[in-house]
């Protein structure tokens, strides 16, 4: 099965970390992308831009209303994902639990519905 590995994580938390925290962080997710990938894990994945970066659309009576920025104010932000395959959820959760922002974030663990 496949899984959706939504990668939160707050600025304000992350501005916490010391450099040398922040400098380990880059290696540690290039760490975990090499071995989840070698064990055929990884499908795929991304670091997303900053939530500034974003663009809402809502389409309403036929009309799209186009935002700049992210569609709501929160706490942690979408920062990146990870799709992974594995046997169950579990596994899903065991790999999850490797990626870096875990420790000062949120990881979403999601199931895609098969096509």
């Amino acid at each position: 099965m496949q899984y959706m590995l939504l990668i939160y994580q707050s600025d304000a938390e992350f501005a916490k970390l010391s450099d040398a925290e922040k400098a380990a962080i880059s290696p540690e997710y290039g760490k975990f992308a090499r071995t989840t990938s070698q064990s055929g894990h990884l499908k795929g994945g991304n670091e997303l831009k900053g939530p500034s970066s974003a663009t809402t659309l809502r389409v309403r009576n036929d009309e799209s209303v186009v935002t700049d920025g992210p569609f709501a104010e929160t706490k942690e932000q979408l920062v990146g994902y990870f799709v992974i395959e594995t046997k169950d959820l579990d596994e899903a959760l065991s790999i999850a639990a490797r990626i870096p922002s875990a420790r000062f974030g949120a990881i979403e663990v999601r199931p895609i519905v098969p096509r």
